[in-house]
């Protein structure tokens, strides 16, 4: 009957979508709206795929997918802004001050 066979695991599939044009799009007009940007490069896991996050001077962020660590460093490369790999360095200070202003005055933002 089997009921208490083991299952096949079928490897480690994302359940996330892979990154497209749309979201280069939209880092790349990230960068040339906002001062002080810096690339933080995130890496893949068993639920996302790898993704770059961009800190304005303010605080300000947005996070998209990338095809990769290549990928990211390229695109850094090419819009000249310094790429960080979250894992060494962390989040910035000011990302975090900003994330408390919009919670305590949602209305500003």
């Amino acid at each position: 009957m089997g009921l208490f066979r083991r299952r096949k695991q079928a490897g480690a599939v994302s359940r996330d979508r892979t990154a497209d044009r749309a979201d280069l799009d939209h880092l790349e007009s990230f960068v040339r709206t906002r001062r002080g940007v810096e690339a933080y490069l995130e890496p893949r896991t068993t639920v996302t795929e790898t993704t770059i996050m961009l800190i304005a001077d303010d605080g300000e962020w947005t996070r998209r997918r990338v095809g990769g660590p290549e990928e990211a460093r390229r695109f850094a490369h090419r819009l000249a802004i310094p790429i960080y790999d979250v894992r060494l360095m962390g989040y910035p200070q000011r990302m975090r001050d900003y994330n408390e202003r919009r919670k305590r005055r949602p209305e500003l933002f």
